[in-house]
């Protein structure tokens, strides 16, 4: 049985490997008479894109997309939306050595593991390229849900967050950290370039908003829109953590601090906090839904670590390459698209039952 698919009414597969001639997805249950081109999807692809600063990864791909199928004048058809993007800058021979160890902390062992054989080539499909197509695929998802607005940033690396009074939206487009606090950005800098010059790396929380959701979106149980999320974001790579609204704060309240009381509003309830994050019983309540997402640092490092051969030997390995210093910053499109996608799925959920 075969794991590489998403969602229930608005599905999408992705395919590739880090190395293999090209990846991408194929959409499924997009409904038709929708806006796509390939110039709509190209703007968040460029964001995820490698190569933009010192404090990514290397590797440069224009990760440049094509649509095969689906899409005809300009619209979408309601048929699969095929998504091509070539991979043009492999480097296979920087991972000679992972042929022979396993890298820690990567999905090297595991993969032998369940397999009995592993694509040891920058990890093949368990290489965080494999989120290129997710972003593609996520950007034909925002087609679906125009009302919605979804933004994500970076609000903590290697444990120095951001002050939450400096928080500036337009801040997160202006430093390669997507970080809205302009002089946490600048700590950064020096965080960041520490960690990469030591051949080392650094973990990152990121936090994600979506407004214009309205009330009504998800499913009692086993649809939850809070667990659907919570399935999207830890499908990602690097991921190891994943808080809804308050999340693990949520904890350390007392009933009457977590409520978030109601007043009469012109269109429904107004609401006066939204520890929630926005879903109830897992059901949009028409705040903005929030995550959280905290990401791994990165495995690949040129630090020497022990490990064993896959004949049982022990060995140390130091992993070569261009990898990033810390992967939570080309998260933050990644983060954006599965709650794209999530919530494009939910969205025709409810209207496939409600109307």
């Amino acid at each position: 049985m075969s794991f590489n698919s998403f969602g229930r009414v608005f599905r999408f597969t992705t395919w590739g490997e880090s190395h293999g001639p090209a990846l991408g997805a194929v959409v499924d249950g997009c409904p038709p008479g929708l806006a796509l081109s390939e110039s709509d999807i190209q703007p968040f692809l460029d964001r995820r894109r490698p190569g933009t600063s010192r404090f990514t990864t290397q590797r440069q791909e224009p990760d440049q997309v094509r649509i095969l199928s689906g899409v005809f004048e300009g619209k979408t058809t309601g048929t699969p939306i095929s998504l091509m993007i070539e991979n043009v800058d492999q480097r296979s021979k920087d991972y000679s050595e992972v042929a022979k160890a396993y890298r820690p902390g990567h999905a090297d062992y595991a993969y032998d593991a369940k397999y009995g054989f592993r694509d040891y080539r920058g990890g093949g499909r368990s290489s965080a390229r494999e989120t290129a197509a997710r972003v593609a695929a996520g950007a034909v998802a925002r087609a679906a849900i125009a009302e919605v607005a979804i933004t994500a940033w970076v609000s903590e690396i290697g444990g120095d967050a951001i002050d939450p009074v400096n928080f500036n939206a337009d801040e997160i487009g202006n430093n390669p950290f997507f970080c809205p606090d302009a002089e946490a950005a600048k700590r950064w800098e020096a965080l960041v370039d520490g960690a990469r010059k030591a051949g080392s790396s650094l973990g990152a929380v990121v936090e994600c908003e979506a407004t214009g959701v309205p009330a009504g979106w998800g499913a009692p149980l086993y649809a939850k829109l809070d667990s659907e999320l919570a399935a999207a974001m830890m499908s990602i790579n690097a991921v190891k953590g994943v808080e809804i609204g308050d999340g693990f704060g949520a904890a350390r309240l007392r009933g009457e601090e977590n409520a978030d009381p109601m007043r009469p509003g012109d269109d429904g309830p107004l609401f006066l906090a939204n520890h929630a994050g926005g879903i109830a019983g897992g059901i949009s309540t028409g705040q903005p839904v929030r995550v959280r997402i905290a990401f791994k640092p990165t495995s690949s490092i040129l630090i020497p670590v022990e490990t064993v051969t896959r004949e049982g030997e022990a060995s140390e390995i130091m992993t070569k390459g261009r990898h990033d210093p810390c992967v939570g910053i080309r998260g933050v499109p990644v983060v954006e698209a599965m709650m794209a996608l999530v919530l494009a799925d939910q969205k025709l959920l409810h209207r496939a039952q409600c109307g």
